[in-house]
C-alpha cells in the first residue's frame, strides 16, 4: 500500500490523479493538503511514501506586480515542501514543472531535444526552473526527486488554451489549414505516467507527452466533428499567419511548432493509454 500526499486541494492534476488511482486496485491511500496558509507546516509527513507536488500558479501573467508571488509560490514553496518531506522521511518528491521552462529554446523548428537548454521567457517559466534547481540537490538514495516537464495538459474540465480552441471549433465555420506540430498531454496519459513514477519510485527528469504530435487545425476539426459540425479547413489565411505568427505570442502558441523529441518521452512501461482522437472524444462528451 502506497501512501501519497497531494499538495493543492483544488488542483486539476491532483484531483484527476486521485480519481485515476481510485479506478484501479486499492493499492493507494491518498491525502490532500492546501498550501494557501502556513498550517501545512504542522502536518506530519512521516506517514507518506511520496509527496506529489502540484500546487502552484499555473497560468501565465505578464503583470509585473505578480512576479514576486510567482517566485514565492512556484519556487520558494516548492523547495520548502521538498525539504520538509525529506527531513520527515518521505521517500519520493514528485514536482510538476512545465515545458514552459524552455521558452523559445526550440528554435524555428520548435523541437526540444536532450541537449536543448531551458531559456524561460517570463517569470512563470523562470520560477518553475528555479524550483527545479532548488530541489534537485535533495535527491539521494533515500529521497528520490522526480521532475516532470509536461507540455500542454488537456482533458474534461481543464483550463488554458484547449477550452478556447474547443469554443472556436464549436462556433467557427472555417479555420486555417496551417502546418504545425505541438506536443500535448491528455490528463489520463499524465495520470498513468504519475502512477508509474510512484510505483517504480523513479528519480530524475521526465518528459511525458501523447504518442502523436498535434496539428492544431486537425485537432480543431476533430473537436468540431465530435459536436456534429462540419468545419472547413482553408489555406486562405496562411500568408497572413506567416507574417504575424512570430510577432504575436498567442498566435504562435496556436500555430507555431513546439514538440519534444519523441525519444525524450519514451518510458519502459506503457503510459499513453489514450490516443488523440479518443482523448478529444472523452474531453468533449460525457463518456
Amino acid at each position: 500500500m502506497k501512501r501519497l500526499l497531494i499538495t493543492g486541494v483544488n488542483s486539476y492534476v491532483g484531483n484527476s490523479f486521485e480519481a485515476w488511482l481510485a479506478k484501479g486496485p486499492n493499492n493507494y491511500t491518498i491525502d490532500k493538503i492546501s498550501l494557501r496558509d502556513y498550517t501545512w507546516k504542522e502536518k506530519d509527513f512521516t506517514e507518506y511514501d511520496a509527496v506529489v507536488h502540484v500546487a502552484g500558479i499555473a497560468h501565465v501573467s505578464k503583470d509585473p506586480k505578480m512576479e514576486e508571488k510567482y517566485y514565492q509560490v512556484n519556487r520558494n514553496l516548492t523547495i520548502a515542501v521538498a525539504k520538509k518531506a525529506k527531513a520527515e522521511g518521505v521517500g519520493q518528491f514528485i514536482f510538476m514543472s512545465s515545458i514552459i521552462v524552455y521558452g523559445s529554446a526550440g528554435g524555428n523548428n520548435g523541437v526540444i531535444g536532450k541537449a536543448t537548454i531551458p531559456t524561460p521567457l517570463d517569470f512563470y517559466g523562470k520560477s518553475k526552473l528555479q524550483a527545479e534547481k532548488g530541489i534537485e540537490p535533495l535527491n539521494d538514495d533515500t529521497f528520490k526527486v522526480t521532475i516532470l516537464r509536461p507540455p500542454m495538459i488537456y482533458g474534461k474540465g481543464s483550463k488554458g488554451n484547449y477550452p478556447k480552441l474547443a469554443m472556436a471549433a464549436k462556433k467557427l465555420p472555417v479555420f486555417p489549414d496551417y502546418e504545425n506540430q505541438r506536443s500535448m498531454l491528455h490528463i489520463d496519459n499524465l495520470c498513468e505516467f504519475l502512477r508509474l513514477m510512484v510505483d517504480n519510485k523513479e528519480s530524475g527528469m521526465f518528459f511525458p507527452q501523447n504518442l502523436e504530435y498535434v496539428k492544431t487545425s486537425e485537432m480543431v476539426k476533430t473537436i468540431s466533428e465530435v459536436h456534429g459540425k462540419n468545419m472547413k479547413l482553408v489555406k486562405l489565411f496562411n500568408p497572413i499567419l506567416d507574417l504575424i505568427r512570430q510577432r504575436f505570442g498567442i498566435i504562435n502558441k496556436v500555430f507555431g511548432n513546439l514538440v519534444y523529441d519523441k525519444k525524450l518521452s519514451f518510458y519502459k512501461s506503457h503510459y499513453q493509454v489514450r490516443d488523440l482522437k479518443d482523448s478529444i472524444i472523452l474531453t468533449e462528451t460525457n463518456r
